[in-house]
């Protein structure tokens, strides 16, 4: 019996944002402040794809860095018809240069985001409209 995914929107892909958030930051100033107190360095593993959604860090030399990220990918093997877990990239930064980045929201501009909503709500809205102001109009008063 095969088992194939759906593709479409409700196929099933990686929750990055929530992984940074709820893991790697969180290791990070746990685990990063300690080996900062100990003055030893550290590495990370991720896949590339996981760091490539991350902002983008400030590098540093590798005499200077406090972390090693290791960036791993899957590379097709034809000759055994597999998938080999490979070494991508290293990238090097500092401790608190790189926290500060990923730690640190950029918001983009309040009325692009409530232009957003708005749309997606007169999306849902459009069959039959409710006599209510807009998120616009709740906003600005």
């Amino acid at each position: 019996m095969n088992f194939e995914w759906p593709t479409g929107y409700n196929y099933p892909k990686p929750d990055y944002l929530s992984s940074s958030r709820k893991r790697l930051i969180p290791q990070m100033l746990y685990k990063g402040g300690i080996f900062q107190s100990w003055k030893k360095k550290q590495t990370v593993a991720l896949q590339k794809s996981f760091f490539d959604t991350l902002p983008s860090l400030p590098t540093t030399s590798k005499s200077k860095a406090d972390i090693a990220w290791f960036l791993y990918d899957f590379e097709f093997n034809a000759d055994k018809n597999q998938y080999n877990l490979a070494l991508v990239e290293t990238i090097y930064t500092e401790f608190e240069p790189a926290l500060l980045r990923i730690t640190t929201p950029e918001p983009g501009d309040i009325s692009d985001f409530i232009h957003i909503l708005q749309t997606r709500l007169d999306e849902h809205l459009d069959k039959n409209p409710p006599d209510a102001p807009s998120l616009t109009d709740i906003i600005s008063s």
